[in-house]
């Protein structure tokens, strides 16, 4: 293995974390399940505190690094998109429900079309 093959290959407590994420999850979801005959607060409480705590632990794994490099690369490309206008998108938009309309009377025609010559060639209909 390179030097860098093994600096972003997941570790043992990397996974480790994310399993204990996953149980804290469950152990959330059980809690509100537990607590049946509590109040409603106490309930959603052990649920949010349990995705709360999943969440922290898990960001702090190679996983959450590199989750956190992806939303912070996603910035970044979301910063050169280039927007169209507002003219531009209402002629776009435009041109778009135009050819809908031309689309849709070319196919009502060609189904009006079919038909006839189907009832031509079987003899069916009146």
């Amino acid at each position: 293995m390179t030097e860098d093959t093994k600096a972003q290959a997941p570790r043992t407590s990397d996974k480790a974390k994310l399993a204990i994420g996953c149980v804290l999850i469950l152990a959330g979801i059980a809690g509100f399940y537990v607590l049946g005959t509590e109040s409603a607060w106490l309930r959603w409480g052990a649920v949010v505190a349990g995705i709360v705590l999943a969440t922290i632990i898990v960001a702090l794994s190679r996983y959450g690094i590199a989750m956190k490099q992806f939303f912070l690369d996603s910035r970044v490309e979301l910063r050169k998109i280039v927007w169209p206008t507002r003219n531009e998108t209402g002629t776009t938009t435009l041109v778009v429900f135009v050819f809908v309309i031309i689309a849709g009377v070319f196919f009502w025609v060609l189904d009006l079309v079919l038909a006839w010559a189907t009832r031509a060639f079987t003899g069916q209909g009146s």
